[in-house]
């Protein structure tokens, strides 16, 4: 399981946790699977931006599994 920091480890299709923008003081986990990467740096030390397929957009705290 990575902490979602490096884009080598964001793939489409995989199920994710992200913190929204909203949601950063709380801290409070969005679970969704990913539709786009949006970060373009190889890594980013708050997570990858990523959109989820229900069109959520967030940071990637950890990685589950492929769906």
């Amino acid at each position: 399981m990575s902490d979602g920091t490096r884009r080598g480890d964001v793939q489409v299709g995989l199920k994710v946790s992200i913190v929204l923008k909203q949601d950063q003081r709380s801290g409070k986990l969005t679970e969704g699977v990913v539709r786009d990467i949006l970060t373009k740096s190889a890594t980013h030390p708050h997570g990858i931006k990523v959109r989820l397929e229900n069109g959520l957009v967030g940071r990637v705290k950890s990685i589950q599994a492929a769906v």
